[in-house]
């Protein structure tokens, strides 16, 4: 049982270090007002710029949201393994 947790929470650690990763890529994309991640920044390219920013960081999300619910399954099954 060890094992298994140990791996779910690898599986935690890397899925919430790659939504770090994620959100300080995209902090390193042209400062928005007041530092914050979620403000539409000034952009003379206009609406095109503002929509992929936009779709950068819902698939950001996505991307994370989807690794953290491998990790929480691997932790169930671990939990149903040791209930049994």
């Amino acid at each position: 049982m060890a094992d298994a947790t140990t791996a779910a929470r690898d599986r935690i650690d890397q899925a919430l270090a790659l939504l770090e990763r994620r959100i300080n890529d995209l902090k390193g994309a042209p400062a928005a007002p007041e530092d914050d991640l979620f403000a539409l920044p000034p952009s003379p390219a206009g609406l095109a710029a503002d929509k992929a920013r936009i779709a950068e960081l819902e698939a950001a999300g996505q991307e994370a949201s989807r690794a953290l619910a491998q990790a929480a399954e691997a932790v169930r099954a671990v939990l149903s393994e040791s209930a049994d």
